[in-house]
């Protein structure tokens, strides 16, 4: 029969286990309200704000044109876009380049991208909790909360999943 002090150290190791298998899984978070931004399209340069899309979920991916996850990412979005824009639901996507407008522009001609593409300030990046590397998105729900932070690529199917989850 285990002592007092032994069932205690082994409940200490155990709940040690499960915190880091949480960490380490990506473990649930608490929404957070999204933070507002106003920024410019690289479009036609009209300032696209986060209060239009009040009442709709969204996924909000941090990009930029010469990231090559980036790049293998968008198609996935441009279908999300397609299959789930009808649903009220959009992706927005908050370009991290250097080279302005244009040179993002371009890109998302050439991408056939059907989402809205922004272009990042420095304060968004800091505001969404700040952006360690790309691609970094957010799942929005329709209260304006985000449920998700996924940090490098994923998977077409883990963002079907997440978004039928919140969709419901």
């Amino acid at each position: 029969m285990q002592s007092r002090k032994s069932m205690a150290a082994t409940a200490r190791l155990l709940t040690l286990a499960l915190v880091l298998f949480t960490l380490m899984a990506g473990g649930a978070q608490a929404a957070t309200k999204m933070p507002s931004f106003a920024l410019p399209s690289v479009k036609d340069g009209s300032v696209v704000k986060a209060s239009a899309y009040q009442g709709k979920a969204m996924l909000i991916n941090f990009f930029a044109t010469w990231c090559p996850p980036c790049r293998k990412e968008i198609p996935s979005l441009i279908q999300l876009q397609n299959e789930y824009g009808p649903k009220g639901f959009t992706v927005i996507g908050i370009s991290t380049d250097q080279g302005g407008a244009a040179l993002v522009d371009k890109f998302a001609q050439k991408m056939e991208i059907n989402y809205p593409v922004l272009l990042s300030d420095s304060q968004t990046p800091a505001a969404f909790g700040g952006i360690l590397g790309i691609p970094t998105s957010f799942l929005v729900n329709r209260e304006g909360n985000v449920v998700k932070r996924y940090d490098g690529y994923v998977g077409h199917q883990t963002l079907v999943n997440d978004l039928n989850a919140i969709l419901k």
